[in-house]
């Protein structure tokens, strides 16, 4: 790779060839640094490692091999300058907010967002006197009318956590910019294998490596990337804060991106799939998928992604007409093979019930606006065959019909 031009490579290429670690072993598989600590060759030399004038690794709270290379090979895949490690993806975007917000700072979110995350912006940054205002995702005009003076932050995920909606990466970039503000993308349900939102104007991107840069449901880790200047900032939060990610679980995530492009691929396609069958089916209200024609984003997704991912909603309905919880959760109960967790991203399918899981901290105000039902039930299409989900899934849709 040293005489290649990384740019010219596509992704599939980089995920597998960027950043390969080679030892003196020269061992073709990247080696895992498991280390706290580095030695030096003199004292002069420790001093001049901790003091910035020498490059070369320290400890691995900020500097470790595996965990550089991780960083590189997804800076890469993105087309960012420089990438920031976490210890998972609410420290990724924890450690955004704090490191590059002050005190008196706002933040305009969509409130189509990971429910943790509302959770930080109402319980922890609003401690530090750094407001944020919730908007609707795909609402300009409302997006606009939130900004203020001191906004520094417009943040989004697209698509949503758990509705599917689409925001408009390019207008947003340019809303942020024309207002002085920063555009944060949560880049996490198409990675850089169906969306490249830096590309589309936007600065800053974060994820949750837990999720579909792994692919296996195994580590925890999270990622933030953009340019040099603000990852220096956000890298100085990591030095001194520690929330940085283990040398092992960066291995894993190295591994987990050469097979990234893939999954993406194969898993989109099933997914679609899914959603089509799901829309004809007895018991379903609707299915919140932007790959589906109905969705009012649709084209805004085939405009700035190149597949739909893997993740979708549907609203149940029971014999009786109920559309409520115990209906959610008889559907989900009644499946075998599908997994019931609340994670995504795994080669495994997943279901669960976004209103009393990962958005139950929620206030309930803003799970209605957000449009997070009682009867909202979240899958998260893994690698099995599509005949075998059908069959799973109609055990969910029998179930409903027992009411």
């Amino acid at each position: 790779m040293n005489d290649l031009d990384p740019t010219q490579l596509d992704v599939e290429t980089l995920a597998i060839r960027t950043a390969q670690l080679r030892t003196d072993e020269m061992a073709h598989s990247d080696p895992i640094f498991l280390t706290s600590s580095f030695v030096y060759e003199s004292a002069a030399q420790a001093a001049a490692r901790f003091g910035g004038q020498e490059p070369g690794n320290i400890y691995s709270r900020f500097t470790n091999p595996t965990v550089r290379a991780f960083e590189q090979r997804l800076a890469a895949l993105e087309g960012g300058e420089a990438c920031v490690a976490f210890a998972s993806g609410m420290a990724a975007i924890s450690g955004t907010f704090f490191s590059l917000l002050a005190p008196g700072d706002h933040i305009v979110s969509s409130r189509s967002v990971f429910g943790t995350t509302n959770v930080v912006f109402d319980k922890y940054l609003s401690k530090f006197g750094i407001e944020t205002s919730l908007v609707d995702l795909s609402d300009l005009k409302d997006w606009e009318a939130a900004i203020r003076p001191e906004t520094r932050i417009l943040y989004l995920e697209t698509p949503s956590n758990p509705l599917s909606e689409i925001g408009d990466i390019r207008a947003l970039a340019k809303l942020a910019h024309d207002n002085g503000a920063l555009l944060v993308v949560d880049n996490c349900f198409c990675t850089p294998a169906l969306q490249k939102p830096l590309e589309l104007g936007a600065d800053i991107i974060i994820h949750s490596a837990t999720k579909y840069l792994d692919g296996q449901g195994r580590c925890l880790g999270g990622a933030v990337v953009g340019r040099k200047t603000e990852m220096e900032e956000v890298l100085g939060f990591v030095r001194s804060a520690g929330a940085c990610m283990s040398p092992f679980n960066a291995w894993v995530f190295l591994k987990g991106l050469e097979t990234l492009s893939l999954r993406m691929e194969a898993q989109s396609a099933r997914t679609q799939a899914l959603a089509e069958w799901l829309e004809s089916q007895p018991g379903i209200v609707r299915v919140h998928y932007a790959g589906l024609k109905n969705h009012p984003q649709h084209a805004l997704a085939g405009k700035q992604q190149s597949g739909y991912g893997a993740v979708m909603s549907i609203e149940v309905e029971d014999a009786a007409g109920n559309r409520d919880r115990q209906a959610a959760w008889r559907f989900i109960d009644a499946t075998r093979l599908i997994s019931i967790t609340a994670n995504l991203g795994d080669v495994k399918t997943t279901i669960t019930h976004p209103a009393s899981t990962t958005h139950g901290r929620v206030k309930e105000e803003e799970k209605q606006r957000a449009g997070v039902t009682e009867n909202l039930i979240r899958l998260a299409i893994g690698l099995e065959s599509v005949k075998d989900l059908k069959a799973d899934l109609s055990r969910g849709l029998q179930a409903l019909g027992s009411a």
